[in-house]
């Protein structure tokens, strides 16, 4: 993850030198973190992306604007896209516009990243479990998502109680390499 000081100092240099690396840098750490915030918040995907690229060329055309003295660069973008939100909200002036919805709060940054490496994490166990082989992926779901324990698995599938002990245990031992080397999961 970068800190703080590393995302200041790229956006200093976008402000300064029109750093075109640096905007890309920050483009990619940004660009999905707002967008997925603003689909939590309920706006729709065409609108989430259309806040979300408004935001980011406020980034490479008023970088000089960010005082990394008075807010970090994630909580001054997040900002930038709250108040493009209730813009457009009200520009919408359907009726739906709730000053007290808790997507115009003031936003916690580090809420923020912490609930977007959440779903990064759940993404890469989706795909970990979808390069399972099925026999061991429907074992798994039976035990996790349906609750059925091992002996009920064996009886449901008509497998031996044996070879669903070691197909879970085998899923799982592929599970923590697959998401090891992606470093997701640490060894512990």
């Amino acid at each position: 993850m970068t800190s703080h000081s590393e995302l200041a100092a790229l956006a200093a240099a976008v402000a300064e030198k029109r750093d075109r690396e640096a905007f890309t840098r920050l483009f990619d750490h940004f660009a999905p973190r707002l967008n997925a915030h603003l689909l939590r918040l309920g706006s729709d995907p065409a609108r989430a992306e259309e806040i979300t690229q408004d935001v980011m060329v406020v980034l490479w055309r008023k970088a000089s604007l960010f005082d990394p003295r008075k807010s970090s660069l994630s909580t001054w973008l997040y900002r930038i896209a709250r108040n493009r939100r209730i813009d457009l909200a009200r520009r919408d002036r359907n009726g739906t516009l709730d000053i007290d919805e808790v997507g115009f709060e003031p936003l916690d940054d580090t809420d923020i990243e912490r609930e977007y490496d959440c779903q990064q994490r759940e993404e890469a166990v989706r795909l970990a479990m979808a390069s399972l082989p099925e026999e061991q992926l429907s074992l798994v779901r039976l035990a996790f998502f349906d609750g059925l324990s091992h002996s009920q698995i064996s009886e449901r599938t008509g497998l031996p109680l044996g070879t669903v002990k070691s197909r879970i245990r085998l899923a799982f031992t592929r599970l923590r390499r697959t998401l090891e080397a992606d470093g997701v999961a640490e060894v512990g």
